[in-house]
């Protein structure tokens, strides 16, 4: 998700923003979101520290969202600097409290769907930078709001969570951006 919001501000904001950075950060954040989640993934489980990349028990979970909040700190000091990017700071920076939350979650044997907390993180990002930009963003936030419905009728479907783990993975993906919002809007 985090790669997705950034390729929606490269492409709706209205700076202009030199080829070769949008390049070199979109590189970045595809390593660093994407491929090194991935690696890391497969040595745990080559460790025996998960079971497979589902995730199923709240202790899976704890250590895979420790390293992702130390990726997603590494973003915010080296690839997306306040100074630069002030509105993708801010959505990296309710990431890491996102993740974090549901890591705090989890010592209290709490579960919550990352994939709700990933997709209504980007939801809300959508809108604010609609409103930021006075930019119709209407249709990307419809696309939005409809894989918001998939994601959480999937998840129920497979029996991955149940309605409140989806709702609270929502909020944790929403409330953070929302009280962020008003730091860059």
């Amino acid at each position: 998700m985090p790669l997705a919001c950034v390729l929606f501000y490269f492409y709706k904001s209205p700076r202009y923003i030199p080829y070769d950075i949008v390049k070199f950060k979109t590189l970045s954040l595809f390593i660093l979101t994407i491929l090194l989640p991935i690696l890391i993934s497969y040595v745990l489980k080559m460790m025996g520290k998960i079971d497979s990349i589902h995730l199923k028990t709240t202790k899976e979970r704890i250590l895979p969202l420790l390293i992702y909040a130390a990726i997603i700190v590494l973003v915010i000091k080296r690839v997306i600097p306040v100074q630069e990017f002030t509105e993708l700071y801010y959505f990296f920076l309710g990431v890491l409290f996102s993740t974090l939350s549901c890591a705090l979650l989890l010592f209290f044997k709490f579960k919550t769907s990352l994939h709700m907390m990933a997709i209504s993180g980007l939801f809300m990002f959508f809108v604010s930078l609609s409103i930021h930009y006075h930019i119709n963003a209407l249709g990307s936030i419809a696309i939005i709001s409809l894989l918001m419905g998939a994601v959480a009728s999937s998840r129920l479907a497979f029996k991955a969570h149940t309605s409140q783990e989806l709702l609270i993975g929502m909020c944790l993906g929403i409330i953070p951006q929302f009280i962020l919002t008003p730091y860059w809007l």
